[in-house]
């Protein structure tokens, strides 16, 4: 079971205000705790477990915990960070996209402990009256502090009035909820501040905010679909254990701090020793957890296999190719490659092998069968029809 600084500190960026937090927690009450997570896609990737660990930590602690998931909100697109309007998702969307996230989320959460809400179930029984009572508690001037609002509106960008009102929405989920406390990523605060401000208003118990950190993904950015630098919880294991591997050696005690249970002793005693045993010992646990100690295991051979021996992977994706298509052509439609740019920046780096081979030409074209690679680990077999 959690300590009560587990709870308050391990993975957590800010507690606010800290001393309600400090005093609910170790008030010995069982609280009321929930995460929120919009189902615009289709995958989640570790940054979303972080939140989802903390919940889960509360639910082992023995505290009822909530994952809410914004069946509601999606349809209005969450602004956060966000440089132009998100696309609003339609009601069959949304539904597609949860089909998998559940199977996904057992992964992490254990739904004996942790109850699935939907926050359709009340936000769209509002009438118009309640939602302007809603919007009766902020002020345009508190919206247009928002980061991402100032800097559009800095830029003469259009800021839409319907995304004023996803903090309202996301904000009575707290009300309905009366809840003690609500987790999310730092990216996240204003929404929850949002629904700790509406829990007052209504007369509800006071809630504090917990936010959990933002991790850094495979390139050293911020861990994002939009920079497909991401490890994502559904991956086969060896495509998650290889790219853990990939990771700076910087990141390693935060993804240990993260992603795995182990205390600060004994993350510092790993940390102290050889960095790529130390990187394996991380990215061995954090598969084992997500595909079991046979995907772990899994994982770690074709590592050793493919990466550090330099042997084929047993299992290559196959494609039909014209004889003399260009090589960057290939890369982008295999979705070996995001863009035409970034295909030829790979061949110009020497990134690409065709057979064994760097290509370096980006008018280079394929004339044989062969094994297509790019970077470590993506690999495809070429096989040719005639032009």
């Amino acid at each position: 079971m959690p300590s009560n600084s587990d709870l308050l500190e391990r993975s957590v960026a800010s507690v606010i205000p800290p001393d309600l937090g400090e005093e609910k927690v170790k008030s010995g009450k069982k609280l009321r705790v929930y995460w929120g997570i919009d189902p615009t896609g289709g995958k989640i990737h570790l940054g979303h477990t972080i939140p989802m660990r903390k919940l889960q930590a509360f639910a082992d602690a023995g505290h009822d915990a909530y994952l809410v998931i914004g069946s509601f909100t999606a349809m209005i697109g969450d602004p956060s960070d966000k440089d132009s309007m998100r696309k609003q998702l339609t009601k069959e969307e949304v539904e597609a996209n949860f089909e998998s996230y559940k199977a996904q989320a057992e992964k992490i959460l254990d739904f004996s402990k942790v109850t699935v809400v939907y926050n359709h179930e009340w936000l769209e029984k509002l009438t118009l009256k309640e939602v302007i009572d809603l919007a009766s508690n902020f002020t345009v001037q508190q919206m247009t502090e928002r980061a991402m609002f100032a800097e559009r509106i800095s830029k003469n960008n259009p800021v839409h009035i319907h995304e004023f009102t996803y903090p309202l929405m996301v904000g009575y989920d707290s009300v309905h909820l009366d809840v003690d406390c609500e987790i999310g990523g730092t990216d996240q605060e204003f929404n929850m501040l949002a629904g700790r401000t509406l829990q007052k208003a209504y007369g509800k118990r006071e809630k504090f905010v917990l936010t959990t950190q933002l991790i850094e993904g495979t390139d050293g950015r911020l861990m994002s679909k939009t920079y497909n630098n991401c490890v994502y919880i559904a991956d086969p294991p060896e495509e998650i254990y290889g790219k853990l591997m990939s990771l700076e050696d910087r990141l390693m005690k935060t993804y240990f701090s993260c992603f795995t249970d182990f205390n600060q002793d004994e993350v510092k005693e790993k940390l102290t020793g050889n960095p790529r045993e130390a990187k394996a010992f991380l990215a061995y646990e954090i598969t084992k957890s997500l595909c079991g100690e046979e995907g772990a295991e899994k994982g770690a051979l074709h590592f050793e296999n493919v990466f550090c021996k330099g042997e084929l992977p047993d299992e290559i994706p196959e494609a039909v190719v014209k004889k003399g298509s260009s090589i960057i052509e290939v890369l982008v439609e295999q979705n070996l490659s995001e863009s035409t740019s970034k295909a030829r920046k790979l061949i110009e780096q020497g990134g690409v092998k065709f057979n064994d081979s760097v290509v370096d030409s980006i008018e280079a074209t394929i004339e044989q069968e062969g094994i297509l690679r790019v970077g470590k680990r993506k690999f495809l077999k070429t096989l040719i029809t005639q032009p």
